[in-house]
């Protein structure tokens, strides 16, 4: 369990003691901000002819509007967040496709590059077959005789 912390602090002139398991430093980081709302509020028109309980529901009605435009953000944020993960979720999905996408075009392409190598030795060869000298055929068609070497 955590440490309960306690921490002297002033709120609108008057020191108090507060307790929490939040740090010192946070509890004083609430005094302050209470003074700070003091003071926004005591600068209000009409504020000094307001009886105490006025006072205090001015202050309240303050808090809770902070609170719940807060509250909003956060809603509105976290909205935004969802919206972010299903974007990411979706490109992430985009460059698996992307990906398998590109395999197989690679595999095309080794495809296509073994069948123009294939395409290329048929074609020389034919090409050494052509410079070969011909001969008269019995027949009267022209033959190529490849060159014997002894």
């Amino acid at each position: 369990m955590a440490k309960k912390n306690t921490a002297d602090v002033l709120i609108n002139g008057k020191v108090y003691t507060i307790s929490g398991y939040e740090s010192t430093a946070y509890l004083q980081k609430v005094a302050t901000y209470l003074n700070e709302m003091e003071e926004k509020v005591a600068v209000m028109e009409g504020y000094a002819r307001l009886t105490a309980d006025e006072k205090q529901l001015l202050k309240n009605m303050n808090l809770a509007d902070v609170y719940f435009k807060a509250d909003a953000a956060r809603e509105s944020l976290e909205k935004e967040k969802e919206q972010k993960d299903r974007e990411l979720y979706s490109l992430k999905h985009d460059l698996i496709d992307a990906k398998m996408e590109k395999e197989k075009l690679m595999e095309r392409i080794h495809e296509l590059e073994a069948q123009l190598e294939k395409a290329q030795k048929q074609t020389s060869r034919q090409g050494v077959e052509n410079r070969q000298p011909r001969t008269a055929h019995p027949t009267g068609r022209n033959v190529s005789h490849p060159e014997q070497k002894l």
